[in-house]
This record gives structure tokens, C-alpha cells and sequence, in this order.
């Protein structure tokens, strides 16, 4: 097979510092004042380090520097560069290196989040098979690795069965002012790989108040006077207001009996608040099941190494645990061995004085 790479290098770069996205020059320059480091290269590098374990020495077509070449170098892989982009470059440099590669490739794959995805859509549509390795901060869509091992392991194995697979996105200007509003923009052919490629996201209906009730009360009886993170997601605001605290819809905060600590805390900023005896209360992606690493990537590995495990708490409703149909949830820090550390089953927070034991696994 001869394999296609385009890196978005500026994919998640909003994420540990709170920025709900990457989309914009001005978000990126914003992430980069706060600290901001790209990652999106260094894990197209694990995906190709895995799909070279598996499939010999690909052949690998790809973009000039940061979009795709650096990554196959770093991975021991000699690049075929097509396309040599603007410097710095921008989506239309996506859209161009895709289109550029994806007559010469059986498959296509691109590192990014949700915004890439779409560019990757407008690109070549249906006409060659993509594979995403998830690198950004909103990753909605059904097109993506569940991390970027699993990414070049599928890619690995690739062959003929594929299937159409949503490209959704949330309005990132709508997320800041509050709102959550996601689209379907279309669909993009992946390989049929069901554990190994992720879900999409399912949006949250209206939580059952008596449920979230129950999972507030719980919270509130282990948490005590203690402080309480408390990771973004519908049924975690719920939670927040059956607490008495109304908190930003995509934010990670910080509660202490009862108080707003701090609003949209980013990495930094929790690093700063947190200790051993911290809690840390998190609730996975309706349908995608992940729990870590997808949207909360303000808790930061930093972070969770600070604080002991047992204090950190996995919320959900039974409803939603259900929808799950039994796949595990998933772990996506960004350290591997972390991911590992943190692993097995969990108890999963479901109501008043009630629990289930759940897997949880590295993606």
C-alpha cells in the first residue's frame, strides 16, 4: 500500500490552555502567548512508528516540513515530499496537500481534529479512503484512530473494507460565548474498524434530573470540604448546578463546597490549584466513551500525576454508561504510560450511593 500524510501542525494547540479549539490565526497566537506547545507531529510520528512495525517500511507521500515531512523523518521513514506548503500554512495548504497526494495513495491519512477533517471532506470527498490520528482539541467526528497507535495500526491492516463515516464540527465562537452547536458537514470514507476507529460523538439529551441529583449528592458525600475539579460535558454542568454553581458549558472547573473556585481553568492554572487530596470529577463523550484526552485536555498529565488515583472520579449516568454497549472507556493523555497507570476497571459514579465497576483502557 502506498500511504498519503497530511499534519495539521497547529491541531489541538488550544487545548491544555483552554481555548476549545485551534480554528483561527488569532486562537493560534493566543495558545502559543499561554504557553501553548504543538503535539500534532510528534503524534503522527507514534502513528507511522506503529503502521512501520506492522507493514515493513511504507511508502509514504506527504507535505514539505511540519505537515507531514518532519513527522515521517522522526519516524524512521524516508518521505515522498508532493506538496510544499505556505510558511506558516494554512487550511488551504491542507486542502492543497490532499488533494495533491490522494491520486497516487490507497490511503489518506491526515492529523488533526474536527476542523481538518472538513478540509480533508472539501479536498477529495469520497474519492480516496482517509484515516485520522486525533491531535486536536474537537474530535466529534467517526473518522479518527481512537489514539494514534490504533490509527497506524489500522492503517496497517487496511485493505478493501471501508465504510462513509460523519465529519461533524462544532462553531467554536459558539462554544466561547457559551453554546454548543455541532453540524454534520458530510462524510468521508474510513477503514471498517469498529474498536480500533471512534465513534461519533452523541450529542447529551436532557440528563435525568433525578439521576444527576443523585450523582451531585454522591460527589458532594466523598468531596467534603476538599476541592473538586470538575471536567467540562452536559451531565458534569448538571452536576455543577445540582451543587448549587453554575459553571461555562465547556469549561474545566474548580468547586469547593459549593463556590466557583475557578471558571475554564487551563492546565496551567491547575496546576497551580492542585494537590494529592484534589478530586477530580470527569464524564466520558456521549458515544466515543473517552474519558480522558478528548476535550479535557486542560487536566493535563501534570495534573493527574499530582493527584492521588483514587481521586479521580469517573461520572455517568446509567443511560449513558448503556449506550456505550459495553465498549471501554477510553484513556488519551498524551502519556502512554499514564494512560497505562490509569487503566482496568473503575468505579463509575451513577447516583446516590450507587456505582458500577467499568473498564477503562489506554486508546
Amino acid at each position: 500500500m502506498r500511504y498519503g500524510l497530511v499534519v495539521n501542525p497547529v491541531a489541538g494547540l488550544g487545548g491544555r490552555v483552554g481555548l476549545k479549539g485551534s480554528d483561527g490565526p488569532d486562537v493560534q497566537a493566543r495558545a502559543r502567548e499561554l504557553g501553548a506547545v504543538p503535539r500534532a507531529s510528534e503524534r503522527a510520528t507514534a502513528a507511522l512508528r506503529e503502521l512501520a512495525g506492522r507493514a515493513g517500511a511504507p511508502v509514504v507521500l506527504t507535505a514539505a516540513g511540519p505537515m507531514g515531512e518532519d513527522a515521517v523523518r522522526a519516524a524512521g521513514l524516508e518521505p515522498d515530499v508532493r506538496y510544499t506548503p505556505d510558511d506558516p500554512s494554512t487550511a488551504g495548504d491542507t486542502v492543497a496537500a490532499a488533494k495533491a497526494l490522494a491520486p497516487d495513495v490507497d490511503l489518506l491519512l491526515f492529523a488533526g481534529g474536527d476542523g481538518t477533517a472538513r478540509d480533508v471532506l472539501d479536498a477529495v470527498g469520497t474519492s480516496v479512503p482517509v484515516l485520522g490520528v486525533p491531535t486536536g482539541v474537537k474530535m466529534h467526528s467517526a473518522v479518527f484512530g481512537v489514539g494514534p497507535r490504533a490509527a497506524g495500526e489500522v492503517a496497517a491492516r487496511a485493505a478493501t473494507s471501508f465504510i462513509e463515516a460523519e465529519v461533524m464540527d462544532l462553531d467554536e465562537d459558539a462554544v466561547r460565548d457559551g453554546r454548543v452547536s455541532a453540524r454534520l458537514y458530510g462524510q468521508l470514507l474510513v477503514p471498517d474498524a469498529p474498536v480500533r476507529v471512534q465513534q461519533r460523538k452523541v450529542g447529551s439529551s436532557a440528563a435525568d434530573p433525578y439521576a444527576v441529583g443523585g450523582i451531585a449528592a454522591e460527589l458532594a458525600s466523598r468531596v467534603g470540604d476538599g476541592l473538586l475539579v470538575l471536567g467540562p460535558g452536559g451531565t458534569t454542568r448538571a452536576v455543577a448546578a445540582a451543587l448549587g454553581v453554575d459553571v461555562p458549558v465547556m469549561g474545566v472547573n474548580v468547586l469547593r463546597e459549593g463556590r466557583l473556585v475557578a471558571a475554564d481553568a487551563n492546565a496551567a492554572e491547575l496546576a497551580g490549584l492542585v494537590t494529592p487530596d484534589t478530586w477530580i470529577a470527569v464524564t466520558p463523550i456521549g458515544g466515543q466513551g473517552f474519558l480522558l484526552g478528548r476535550g479535557n485536555q486542560q487536566i493535563s498529565p501534570e495534573v493527574l500525576r499530582t493527584v492521588r488515583p483514587d481521586r479521580l472520579l469517573a461520572v455517568a449516568t446509567e443511560a449513558k454508561l448503556a449506550a456505550l454497549g459495553g465498549r471501554p472507556l477510553l484513556l488519551d493523555t498524551g502519556d502512554p504510560d499514564l494512560d497505562r497507570a490509569l487503566a482496568g476497571y473503575r468505579t463509575v459514579i451513577t447516583g446516590r450511593g450507587r456505582t458500577a465497576r467499568y473498564p477503562v483502557q489506554g486508546a
